[in-house]
């Protein structure tokens, strides 16, 4: 069974995001039309669907890093700010939504609260690992047809390139014929002038 591990994260965020748009539990409050992500950003997310695909995100790092907390979260969703003539200066991302996903999560049943181990925070639960390895299955499943089509089409093409129209030679071949003729056109007037030399030296 393939893992989150085997697949392009990009692409597992991307379909897991359109999977949990239709989760109830799973909505972008009103808010999220207007917020920026963090206080690095500029504007607003240019997507409609950002809630989703941040939540995508934040299962996958959960699910490789948890237990983690909405501090180390908003460490790695922060980014440098421009502040135009002044050094650029590192902000985390916001915590309230990350914390606001993460309930969410939370209440689907995805992930829930680790308060056994050393470092507190929230881990994935098998519900969790399930949704993402399912995805994860489906896209190497459609990787691997993919990749069974291009070696099929491969040796096709490989014939094509060989076969010629018929009643037309290759290029080549008409060359190679050529070139044999002329060489045995030169043998043969080699011969000739040999035989005169011998036919002039008995005289």
């Amino acid at each position: 069974m393939p893992k989150i591990y085997d697949v392009d994260p990009s692409e597992l965020i991307e379909k897991a995001s359109e999977e949990l748009k239709k989760i109830e539990a799973i909505k972008p409050p009103v808010w999220a039309a207007f917020v920026k992500t963090g206080m690095h950003k500029e504007r607003p997310p240019v997507k409609n669907d950002w809630w989703y695909v941040r939540a995508a995100s934040i299962l996958r790092k959960i699910y490789r890093l948890g237990p983690i907390g909405v501090s180390k979260l908003r460490v790695g969703y922060g980014g440098k700010k421009n502040r135009g003539y002044k050094t650029e200066h590192f902000y985390k991302g916001s915590g309230n939504i990350l914390r606001k996903i993460m309930q969410q999560l939370e209440k689907e049943g995805f992930v829930k609260k680790d308060l056994k181990s050393q470092h507190k925070g929230r881990l994935i639960t098998a519900k969790g690992k399930k949704f993402l390895d399912d995805i994860a299955g489906k896209i190497s499943n459609v990787q691997a047809q993919q990749k069974k089509e291009e070696k099929r089409e491969e040796p096709a093409k490989e014939i094509k390139k060989e076969e010629t129209p018929r009643g037309e030679a290759k290029k080549s071949d008409i060359k190679d014929d050529a070139r044999k003729e002329k060489s045995t056109e030169k043998e043969a007037a080699m011969k000739e002038t040999k035989q005169d030399k011998k036919e002039t030296t008995k005289k």
